[in-house]
């Protein structure tokens, strides 16, 4: 999980459990000079190849009929306020 502040820091960086379904829950103690505003929080599965959206396995490097994957990248708003 990664925590970027208003003006672009990245304020947490961190590794937590997840679910087969990307469900995590994870607390944290926010760093006192975090600027004020909208902070992005960003969070997925450690060491995959998440935005393989080309049909081909870059691991095995066969070619395989598979749906294609969103590469955006998931990110959730957390506002933070004094």
């Amino acid at each position: 999980m990664i925590v970027t502040d208003e003006s672009g820091v990245e304020t947490v960086n961190t590794t937590a459990p997840m679910t087969d379904a990307g469900e995590f829950s994870y607390t944290f103690t926010l760093p006192a000079e975090m600027a004020v505003g909208t902070a992005a929080v960003t969070a997925m599965p450690h060491n995959i190849d998440w935005c393989d959206d080309t049909g081909k396995n870059n691991r095995s490097g066969a070619n395989f009929k598979s749906e294609l994957a969103s590469c955006a990248q998931p990110v959730e708003a957390l506002t933070i306020t004094r």
